[in-house]
């Protein structure tokens, strides 16, 4: 038979996606993470992998999924966040901008799964059923065998059972809560994400009234954490907002790294900090490093990164801040502290071993200098 005879729309998507295959899957396996560093890779949105010197691996807000992928009717569900927070009906325009960088299934351990919130883009039934159905386990303190923990808010653990998760699987934390995970401490921490605020369990006509109530469920729906690793202490803002109880969050805990979202707000929206308030964020948190993530992976809140080093570059010397900001690429590794010097990232560029190997060209490459009298 032709390839064309053969081919089918199944077999086009089994073929393609996801596009990096299990590159950075055996990426990630393959890694040895030097003695008192912690290796982390970006996965898109908030989501976070974490490997440290005794190969704990630990995900935070891995997330498998996509954005719109039809028009539909053109509206929004009227109990949906964005249109609570705002009262817009039309369909918001929320692709997803980048390609997803591996392969859930491909996967052969880890040691605990986490979500700071129950939104879409923050968990992931598939990869929930890839660690329940392979059969993955850990250990505890004491080192005995135990079957993989999903660690999250109440909200989130909820929704982890609904999918099928067993409910003695599932660790429901609240802030102040703190979990051992082999050579990693996770500390629950207070969220500052209104988005999860203005969320009700119903989307449609006959959602809660959030009118004149005054919330007090957010420990119920969100939380940061603080994963305190051998290279470091590593901060997740999930999907926070700016507050200034960043502040006391950096007077109680030594924080090195620092994640916050990031994105460029749609007009009547405020759901991802802006350039200043990542920069105020790291400021209050006093940490050494803060890294922008988030911006990547809707159409409609895609954000420049350039504008957080030119506020930087602007502000850092008047301010005297004591922090950097680092620039990521999803599906690219970060380690501290080996990495705390960086400023951008960049995928590998390849080709190191050039003319290590004969060559095989139909001519020679001339070296030209320019003399005083030209060429």
């Amino acid at each position: 038979m032709s390839k064309i005879s053969e081919m089918t729309r199944q077999s086009w998507i089994e073929s393609t996606f996801p596009e990096w295959g299990t590159w950075l899957v055996e990426d990630i396996e393959n890694e040895v993470v030097a003695p008192g560093n912690v290796a982390m890779w970006w996965l898109g949105c908030t989501g976070v992998w974490f490997k440290t010197p005794a190969d704990t691996n630990i995900t935070i807000d891995l997330w498998c999924g996509n954005g719109k992928r039809t028009h539909g009717d053109g509206k929004m569900k009227v109990g949906h966040q964005m249109a609570n927070m705002c009262g817009g009906r039309a369909m918001q325009p929320n692709l997803r901008n980048v390609p997803f960088v591996i392969d859930p299934f491909a996967f052969k351990k880890v040691d605990a799964v986490l979500a700071t919130h129950y939104h879409q883009d923050h968990m992931s039934p598939e990869w929930a059923a890839h660690v329940i159905n392979s059969g993955m386990t850990t250990t505890d303190e004491n080192g005995k065998e135990i079957p993989v923990p999903f660690i999250g808010p109440k909200k989130s653990v909820e929704l982890w059972q609904k999918w099928g998760v067993p409910a003695e699987r599932c660790i429901t934390v609240k802030p102040g809560d703190t979990i051992k995970i082999k050579d990693i401490e996770i500390v629950a921490l207070d969220s500052f994400d209104r988005t999860c605020i203005v969320t009700t369990d119903s989307t449609g006509p006959d959602r809660e009234e959030l009118t004149g109530v005054c919330p007090t469920d957010m420990d119920d729906k969100a939380v940061n954490y603080l994963v305190k690793t051998p290279g470091g202490n590593i901060y997740h803002s999930g999907d926070s907002h700016f507050s200034i109880y960043f502040a006391k969050h950096g007077k109680d805990y030594d924080i090195d790294v620092a994640f916050g979202s990031f994105g460029e707000n749609p007009i009547g929206m405020q759901d991802k900090m802006t350039s200043i308030d990542i920069l105020r964020m790291a400021e209050n948190l006093k940490c050494k490093v803060v890294v922008p993530i988030h911006w990547d992976v809707w159409t409609n809140f895609q954000a420049d990164c350039d504008e957080i080093k030119v506020l930087y570059d602007f502000k850092k010397d008047r301010n005297e801040y004591k922090f950097h900001p680092f620039f990521w690429q999803v599906g690219g590794k970060y380690t501290y502290p080996a990495d705390k010097d960086k400023i951008y990232y960049h995928h590998r560029r390849g080709f190191e071993d050039c003319f290590e190997a004969p060559q095989n060209i139909p001519f020679l490459l001339i070296k030209t200098e320019l003399s005083g009298n030209g060429w």
